[in-house]
């Protein structure tokens, strides 16, 4: 079911990863019973009126966009380039938001931020579960570094990269 959703986690090579970031994302939807129809329907944020793009196209979009931009830096620079991790990059990019499973609930219809998410935002759930599961470090700094809470830190390459691809959709929808 989640690599329907999400269909980019088969681009992670390493299969231990990949089932890894699988783990992740169902304990996330078990939390308060998510089913992929209402994560295909809730908006990715709830800091903005009016939105349109819903989470998992949020998520996928920012995938698609952080393996686009380390396919074309390695084109272009080649062996000259700051390496980066492609597994690391795409774990961290379908895992950066899955702690807002445990930040929103839906009431009367309509998502909001739970008690939980008024106390811990989704950067901190996320690593929390990534950590639970065992993902690497690597990964896990990409969750932590994404959002606000990542600002004065020292970001890894595959940090920079989701941070910018992610604020690249978050603003033109905002």
């Amino acid at each position: 079911m989640i690599t329907e959703l999400l269909p980019e986690i088969n681009e992670i090579k390493d299969e231990k990863l990949r089932q890894k970031v699988i783990d992740v994302w169902e304990e996330a939807m078990e939390f308060r019973g998510w089913t992929p129809e209402v994560l295909k329907s809730i908006p990715f944020t709830l800091l903005a009126e009016n939105v349109k793009v819903t989470f998992i196209d949020h998520v996928r979009a920012v995938c698609k966009i952080c393996i686009a931009v380390d396919k074309v830096l390695e084109e272009v620079h080649g062996s000259k380039r700051t390496p980066v991790n492609r597994d690391y990059l795409i774990a961290g990019a379908l895992l950066a938001d899955v702690g807002k499973l445990l930040e929103y609930e839906i009431v009367n219809g309509k998502p909001i931020k739970s008690d939980y998410g008024k106390k811990l935002r989704h950067p901190f759930s996320g690593v929390g579960l990534a950590f639970k599961h065992g993902l690497p470090p690597e990964v896990m700094h990409v969750i932590a570094t994404h959002s606000k809470e990542g600002e004065g830190e020292k970001r890894s390459s595959e940090s920079i990269i989701f941070h910018h691809a992610d604020f690249i959709d978050f603003e033109l929808v905002k």
